[in-house]
């Protein structure tokens, strides 16, 4: 992705949007005349950045919601160029074909080879239609578990990026066995005998999300979700309304805070303010060094150890209650 600051603004944002653009005239008016306009320049600068922590600092369920899909946030395309160095595609499931809503290869992070498996939506049409909007297909997710067990196999680290609205919904997609494919995932991922870390990065949708999320850690950007269903989705099967998805994702807790204080992952990656996509190289360099750090410290462990680490880890999520108790709690 270009390097520049983004200048697309959404609703919410457009306070600072206009802001903005009031201090691009400045600019532009300073350069074509004499006037030293700095000082002014810099004070609304100061301003800009004060409005954007103001508005940053109570955003909603639903806000957050929009940033993770915001059209010119960060994909994994952007971060294997990034965070990654020396990254070699491999294609194809040996069953079917090769999912481009799944990419995977070897890399080298920090000068340790590791494995790399992300989701991809693409930019513009053309991308969008060749990476299946980030829907994978049954083939992309035995893809992915091929790619891990080799992993496996050479004792490399396995890196998961995520960021997909949930697994392909077709027709094709159901009769080559999706369900089993993410299914076989989960089973498959939880013994796997190398370390996994696991990141969402934009948006985590449901089974196919967790397809690529049962990590020894599980990590969250600021601004991502992870949900079971997309807040349009709930709001449709709950009110008949899509429009209510505001109140739904406010229902759902989806948010990376919420998760974390909910256990179910182990950290929350910062952005910077404006989300990743106002300063990419700060956010890519924040995620590497938490990526880092993470496989690191799990490549001290046994291959023992991470899969009961890991096993212990999803066991304990949840709580069932026995039909006596239901409705005491």
């Amino acid at each position: 992705m270009s390097q520049n600051i983004s200048r697309t603004f959404l609703d919410f944002e457009r306070p600072i949007g206009e802001l903005m653009a009031k201090i691009d005239e400045l600019r532009m008016l300073s350069n074509k005349s004499d006037i030293n306009i700095s000082a002014e320049i810099n004070r609304m600068e100061d301003e800009a950045r004060n409005l954007t922590t103001r508005i940053f600092s109570k955003l909603t369920p639903w806000q957050k919601t929009l940033l993770s899909r915001h059209p010119d946030r960060p994909y994994s395309t952007d971060y294997l160029g990034s965070v990654f160095t020396g990254f070699r595609e491999l294609h194809g499931d040996r069953h079917f074909g090769d999912d481009k809503a799944i990419l995977g290869g070897l890399a080298m992070l920090d000068g340790k080879e590791v494995m790399v498996i992300c989701q991809e939506k693409g930019r513009g049409t053309r991308e969008r239609v060749l990476y299946n909007f980030g829907m994978p297909r049954p083939e992309g997710y035995r893809k992915a578990l091929r790619l891990m067990k080799l992993a496996e196999k050479f004792r490399l680290p396995v890196v998961t990026l995520i960021d997909t609205p949930g697994a392909y919904p077709g027709k094709e997609a159901e009769e080559r066995g999706q369900s089993e494919a993410i299914a076989r995932n989960l089973k498959e991922m939880v013994a796997l005998r190398t370390p996994v870390v696991s990141v969402v990065i934009g948006e985590g949708g449901s089974g196919g999300a967790l397809a690529l999320g049962v990590g020894n850690r599980v990590l969250m950007m600021q601004y991502a979700i992870y949900s079971v269903i997309s807040p349009e989705g709930c709001a449709s099967i709950l009110w008949k309304d899509s429009g209510k998805a505001e109140l739904a994702a406010e229902a759902l807790k989806i948010t990376a805070e919420e998760i974390m204080e909910l256990g179910l992952i182990d950290g929350i990656i910062p952005e910077p303010i404006g989300g990743a996509h106002r300063q990419f190289e700060v956010a890519a360099a924040t995620l590497r060094s938490h990526i880092s750090r993470h496989v690191q410290e799990l490549s001290t462990q046994s291959p023992e150890q991470l899969v009961e680490e890991r096993f212990k880890k999803f066991m304990a999520m949840g709580v069932v209650l026995e039909g006596e108790k239901l409705g005491t709690t």
